[in-house]
């Protein structure tokens, strides 16, 4: 049994780091897919005053024109820190699975290893 969560680790390591780089625009041709999406974060929100607490990072376009967003529950917001702030300005990349929110592409990130900041 020792050894089934290192195993389990690496495979998810794996499965995230062999995830095929698309941009945001193309994002949507992947929905319900594994995938890495790439892009500059142009506007946050973090809505500490809602229930869920989500935060908000709007690529390529601001929100409502947004192509693609990367949304952090709130009860993983303490392992970013200040996400809405780190973020914003930035060429990130975002591993994950892209679901259909509203109409849009998005992937909910609950690791900070899901977000790679390009040219880091």
């Amino acid at each position: 049994m020792r050894l089934a969560f290192p195993v389990l680790a690496l495979s998810l390591a794996g499965l995230l780091g062999a995830a095929d780089k698309i941009s945001t625009s193309a994002a949507k041709d992947h929905l319900n897919q594994t995938a890495t999406v790439c892009g500059k974060v142009v506007g946050t929100r973090y809505l500490d005053q809602s229930a869920n607490k989500f935060t908000f990072l709007n690529f390529d376009k601001t929100y409502p024109d947004s192509p693609f967003t990367a949304v952090i529950p709130g009860e993983n917001h303490a392992k970013f820190g200040e996400p809405e702030k780190t973020y914003l300005e930035k060429n990130i990349c975002v591993t994950g699975k892209i679901v259909e929110y509203n109409k849009k592409p998005e992937i909910i990130v609950t690791e900070p290893s899901q977000i790679k900041v390009e040219g880091k």
